[in-house]
């Protein structure tokens, strides 16, 4: 466990976040108290308030952190050499498959285990969610309007209602992950996607 007297203070606020985002994919935002966060972090309270005004304020941090590196890595993704869109879009989509695990995401899946949860608690966690979840959308639409430039993929409807929809798709299929117990509703998402972006053969 590193402790904030092994960091320079410019890392101990993301120290703290990194670890309350850990903690929180697992156990929810509710459920987990600031003691039980800074204890695993090794930081003090006074020094958790010098950096955030309230638990809200560090929840909203947090998903802020994640939508970030969740953007990084998929435009990383959507950028991946030798493939064309379509193909880096499913790629996309199975690596949603093998990370969103039901029993431990590791803070891959905070916004399903969060989004339910902390929207009817919060309003500037909500908030952050739905421009997170904005941004995830808004890649996805850009990407198909490339797939379909290039020929890799064809649709029924527009790129943004598209897109939307299979996020909306996925995000339902990793709650039912949850309550099942299984990946068969990801495996079923799969053949879903596939049909709806028409993979040029």
């Amino acid at each position: 466990m590193a402790t904030a007297t092994h960091l320079h203070s410019n890392d101990v606020r993301d120290h703290i976040l990194a670890t309350g985002q850990r903690i929180m994919a697992a156990k929810g935002f509710s459920a987990v108290g600031l003691n039980e966060i800074l204890k695993d972090a090794g930081v003090p309270k006074g020094s958790f308030y010098h950096y955030f005004g309230s638990k809200e304020a560090f929840g909203a941090d947090i998903l802020a952190r994640y939508f970030e590196d969740y953007l990084a890595e998929l435009d990383s993704t959507l950028q991946l050499p030798g493939l064309n869109m379509a193909q880096r879009l499913m790629k996309y989509w199975q690596v949603w498959r093998e990370s969103q695990s039901f029993s431990d995401c590791q803070g891959k899946c905070l916004a399903v285990k969060l989004g339910a949860e902390v929207a009817d608690l919060s309003d500037s966690m909500r908030l952050t969610l739905k421009s997170g979840t904005a941004g995830i959308i808004g890649r996805l639409a850009e990407a198909l309007e490339k797939g379909i430039a290039e020929g890799s993929l064809t649709l029924d409807d527009e790129p943004a209602r598209v897109a939307e929809s299979l996020y909306q798709l996925w995000v339902g299929a990793s709650v039912m992950v949850k309550i099942v117990r299984t990946t068969e509703p990801f495996d079923s998402a799969l053949r879903m996607t596939q049909k709806i972006i028409h993979i040029a053969a």
